[in-house]
């Protein structure tokens, strides 16, 4: 993290363990605001490629699951790079910015995703950079964020993957369970004034804060024990506008095709509120009651502490099995109780 944002932080009250922001002293009262209320968080803690030059659209067009050229000023879209056998490495927002295509995920899939993205490069007029500190990030939500925005920036954007430049920042509108949600990126004195402004209606949380609200909107995030575990569909990134079946060829792309067309998808990803004391981590199993201990019906994609005490989870599980009471760790575990998503799954995988 940047030493003048991070300065800026600790004046709002932020604590830290060594440069990352832990929260802003009470994680309980802070889980409870994330869900019912106005909140501003730090995105500090998310990783951050930039991909600059002249053939960096016709580059990573042909490396990522979904449509590039439908990424403009003024649309993000959800993506995802994947191996050969269609497996994804990470899963990512892609938009544009000062005219460099900018790649936000998770921190731990970052530079392995920029090794491979650079094998590619070849004599292409193309530069693969990590940007985490090159711009300010944070995001706003809650049931009064498009009111703040308007009185503050005089507009917003209005569909989810818009996005809009205002004061020298980047907005864009992000998935959401319920209030609106908004993501912002730009220079530090811009983020700085826009956060003190916000900072009036809006409490401040910490990141994991921002993490529930991920998993209650149901988007995926790829973890090193995840890493190739899972087809672009099994993620629901079809039923996040994330895939593109029609653009042409990418690693991976003849497997995301055949589950597409032959309807062949046996796992999905799932919404779960999880009972127990301990925290589910990525890659964990999951099991339907009674099942084979040697055999899980399914891993933890995605899992953090809610406030009503449980914990909400996102976990990829055979369709079949998710008909069946479920249990966290082994078949006689924490009970996981399946919760509705918030989008609607296509009909087709």
């Amino acid at each position: 993290m940047r030493d003048d944002w991070k300065r800026h932080l600790l004046n709002t009250g932020a604590e830290f363990e060594g440069d990352r922001l832990r929260d802003y002293g009470n994680a309980e009262r802070e889980r409870s605001m994330a869900v019912n209320g106005d909140v501003i968080c730090d995105l500090s803690h998310r990783g951050l490629l930039e991909v600059r030059g002249k053939d960096a659209q016709s580059f990573l067009q042909g490396q990522f699951g979904n449509d590039l050229r439908e990424v403009t000023d003024t649309h993000s879209q959800i993506s995802s790079y994947s191996s050969p056998k269609g497996r994804a490495y990470a899963v990512f927002r892609v938009f544009l910015d000062r005219g460099a295509y900018l790649l936000e995920m998770n921190p731990e899939p970052l530079e392995p995703v920029r090794k491979r993205l650079s094998m590619f490069v070849m004599r292409a007029d193309v530069v693969i950079e990590n940007a985490e500190d090159s711009r300010i990030r944070f995001g706003l939500s809650g049931p009064s964020a498009e009111r703040q925005l308007e009185e503050t920036l005089g507009a917003f954007p209005l569909e989810v993957d818009e996005v809009m430049t205002r004061n020298e920042l980047s907005i864009v509108r992000v998935p959401t369970m319920m209030h609106p949600r908004f993501e912002f990126a730009g220079e530090i004195d811009a983020c700085r004034a826009l956060w003190n402004d916000l900072n009036v209606h809006s409490a401040p949380v910490g990141p994991n804060g921002w993490r529930l609200l991920d998993i209650l909107a149901g988007i995926p995030a790829i973890y090193p024990d995840t890493s190739e575990a899972f087809v672009p569909q099994m993620v629901n990134l079809h039923a996040l506008n994330g895939i593109s079946f029609s653009k042409g060829c990418y690693p991976g792309q003849e497997v995301v095709a055949r589950m597409h067309y032959l309807g062949k998808l046996k796992r999905r990803m799932y919404r779960l509120a999880i009972e127990g004391e301990e925290l589910p981590v990525p890659g964990s199993p999951v099991f339907q009651a009674g099942g084979d201990p040697g055999q899980p019906d399914g891993e933890i994609v995605d899992a953090v502490l809610h406030p009503d005490g449980l914990y909400a989870a996102l976990a990829v599980i055979q369709i079949a099995a998710a008909e069946h009471p479920l249990h966290w760790g082994s078949p006689d575990g924490p009970v996981a109780h399946v919760i509705p998503l918030p989008y609607t799954m296509p009909g087709s995988a």
